[in-house]
């Protein structure tokens, strides 16, 4: 199945597909963290978006300062 250029980002915005290389980009920018930090977070949490960006809040971005 090819895949559809029109389409902006993941059509089951409830999982993310690490196999595919523009998810990753789409999520890695949503999260605003790189492929490695979003690989670590799916092997603790899983491929749940929902759970992917709760562990991102409390673990990953939680050293960067709250704009003001």
């Amino acid at each position: 199945m090819e895949d559809d250029l029109e389409v902006r980002g993941p059509i089951d915005r409830a999982r993310i597909n690490p196999h595919e290389a523009w998810e990753v980009d789409y999520w890695c920018h949503k999260f605003h963290i790189d492929s490695i930090q979003l690989k670590d977070a799916l092997r603790e949490v899983g491929n749940s978006a929902e759970a992917v960006e709760a562990y991102v809040a409390r673990y990953i971005r939680r050293d960067v300062p709250k704009k003001l």
